[in-house]
C-alpha cells in the first residue's frame, strides 16, 4: 500500500514537471496533479488497455510510437475531467506523454529497490 502511495506521490511531480517542460500543459497546483495522476491511472488501465489491444497492429506498424499517441489521448480526456489540470490540444498531450513516459523511468531507475 505505501509502496502504491509513493508512486502515486511521484506521478502527480511527475506531472508537475511536465507542466513546466511542455507549453499548454498546466497544472495548477499539488491537489489537482494528484487527482489528476489518479484519473490517469484509471484511464490507462481502463479504457487504455482497450485501446492499445485494439490498435495492436498500428503500434506494430509503428514500432510501438502509437503508444505515445493513445497516452496523449488518455491525458487531453484526463484534462476534460479533471479542474486544475487543462491540456489545450493533442500536440501537447502527445509531447506530455512523452516527457511523462521519460520522467517516470528515471524515477523508477533512481528510487528502485535492489
Amino acid at each position: 500500500m505505501f509502496q502504491f502511495v509513493i508512486q502515486w506521490v511521484f506521478s502527480a511531480i511527475a506531472l508537475m514537471i511536465v507542466s513546466r517542460i511542455v507549453p499548454d500543459f498546466n497544472v495548477d497546483g499539488m491537489a489537482p496533479a494528484l487527482i489528476a495522476a489518479a484519473v490517469i491511472g484509471f484511464l490507462n488501465s481502463t479504457l487504455g488497455m482497450l485501446l492499445k489491444v485494439i490498435t495492436f497492429p498500428l503500434v506494430a506498424f509503428t514500432f510501438g510510437l502509437f503508444i505515445f499517441v493513445i497516452n496523449g489521448a488518455l491525458i487531453l480526456l484526463a484534462s476534460r475531467l479533471v479542474e486544475g489540470f487543462n491540456v489545450s490540444g493533442m500536440q501537447p498531450a502527445v509531447i506530455g506523454s512523452i516527457v511523462l513516459t521519460i520522467l517516470t523511468f528515471l524515477f523508477r531507475v533512481a528510487f528502485r529497490k535492489d
